[in-house]
């Protein structure tokens, strides 16, 4: 019964979005179409027309044309039409939508104000002395002008900020360097680096130059051990080799280590993106665990493919089944698993560190009155950045504390923690607003 509930909500929800995309498109071509009706000589305003409804063709047959390469899962190596497609069709439905809440807005307004006939009518003077002269009801055009500059507002304000979070922000890699203390750490292993990349969705959105580029600036922070934890890519038409090529380049002296993530679930790519990273001359751990030496110290290395919430009958599925005899408890462990939903599960288990990526960081923040909005607020509480539970505690606990949190501040030790990296890449919209793509180098400390 879940499961016919949660296959009914999918379906739901696939096609209000076909139908919110369809409706979208369909007001701004009958915006254009009326501007065009502006143009007072015929022979332009048909050739405005006629470029109008040319311009709409080479779009739609464009779109068919990207989702068939998809389907057959032909290699793409990136074009600026599909990047200008998604934003276009991003910012453009959420331009439709605020322009139809403030129109909701002002209907609602007009709705509920008090009848005409109940209103004092102001007497117009006429022109001819008439018996009881002519009433005419008080317009306040003041109102009017605010809606209409509210909606012209609110149709802009999409276009602008996608326009600047694909320009400025996409590509604005920001290193973050942050220290976590963990619990019974080997002072062998005191100052330990790790480098972390995730989430980097080579395609489109993301040219194999701009990995290469990350790469490089994460090389320079000379990490002692690297990690990319997921999404290589995002769908089948995507150069996955071409992504894993570049990772390679990374340098440290503990090598490479991954874990794959949801999106290599979809592209069917979990059992090609094993065999690409031993043939580079790194590891993808797959429900597997290594243990590392650093100065004599040692810690088990964990990594897990992309652990679903739920089973494909719609049940809920427990997470990182199985893993008790792959996690330690002689050495420190440090689980690599894209899906930050893990990490109660992993702290229940006794796992010391939990790195994950996912969530973008949201990959759209704003915020509005001293409240900040994040779209991953919705599918996690793990959004980004360094978040800590107590050791061992039961999974179904919700003894957790916000980024930023501090043995001593709070929690005391031994506990859990994660680190959730904001990514690279950008999925839907090739767009990052208050959200710069991360590198991120840990520095492990004793507690």
């Amino acid at each position: 019964m879940f499961h016919g509930f949660m296959t009914f909500v999918v379906v739901l929800a696939v096609v209000g979005g076909l139908s919110l995309a369809f409706l979208s498109q369909r007001y701004w071509f009958a915006r254009a179409w009326k501007f065009a009706a502006r143009i007072e000589r015929p022979g332009w305003r048909r050739r405005v027309r006629g470029a109008l409804v040319a311009l709409v063709s080479v779009v739609a047959l464009i779109a068919l044309i990207g989702v068939a390469r998809n389907m057959r899962g032909i290699v793409s190596r990136g074009s600026w039409w599909a990047a200008f497609f998604g934003l276009w069709l991003s910012s453009s439905i959420f331009s439709y939508l605020f322009i139809k809440i403030v129109a909701g807005a002002e209907w609602l307004w007009r709705s509920l104000r008090v009848a005409p006939s109940a209103k004092p009518r102001i007497l117009a003077p006429s022109a001819a002395p008439v018996t009881g002269g002519t009433y005419v009801e008080s317009i306040n055009h003041s109102r009017r002008y605010f809606f209409q500059a509210a909606g012209v507002i609110a149709g802009a304000v999409p276009f602008v900020s996608a326009a600047y979070g694909f320009a400025s922000e996409r590509f604005r890699y920001k290193v973050r360097e942050v220290e976590i203390p963990i619990a019974h750490l080997p002072s062998a292993l005191e100052g330990l680096r790790i480098t972390q990349l995730s989430d980097i969705h080579i395609g489109s959105y993301m040219p194999v130059a701009q990995v290469r580029r990350a790469v490089g600036m994460a090389n320079e922070l000379r990490g002692d051990l690297a990690v990319v934890t997921g999404d290589f890519l995002t769908g089948r038409s995507d150069p996955l080799e071409d992504c894993i090529a570049e990772l390679s380049n990374l340098r440290a002296p503990l090598g490479v280590w991954g874990c794959n993530g949801n999106h290599e679930i979809y592209a069917r790519a979990e059992a090609r993106t094993v065999e690409l990273f031993q043939q580079f001359g790194m590891k993808l751990l797959r429900q597997e665990n290594s243990e590392l030496r650093w100065n004599g110290g040692a810690f088990n290395l964990i990594g897990v493919d992309y652990q679903r919430q739920r089973d494909l009958e719609g049940n809920r599925a427990p997470m990182l089944a199985g893993l008790e005899p792959l996690v330690r408890r002689d050495v420190p462990n440090v689980l690599l698993s894209h899906n930050p939903n893990t990490f109660p599960r992993a702290a229940e288990l006794g796992i010391e560190l939990s790195l994950a990526g996912h969530t973008h960081g949201g990959q759209v923040r704003v915020e509005i009155l001293d409240h900040r909005w994040n779209p991953a607020e919705f599918l996690t509480p793990y959004v980004a950045g360094l978040y800590s539970r107590p050791l061992f505690a039961p999974s179904d606990s919700s003894d957790a504390k916000a980024p930023g949190f501090h043995p001593g501040l709070g929690l005391q030790p031994p506990v859990s923690q994660i680190y959730v990296n904001r990514g690279l890449g950008t999925i839907g919209a090739p767009v990052r607003l208050g959200v710069p793509p991360e590198i991120t180098l840990i520095t492990l400390r004793r507690a």
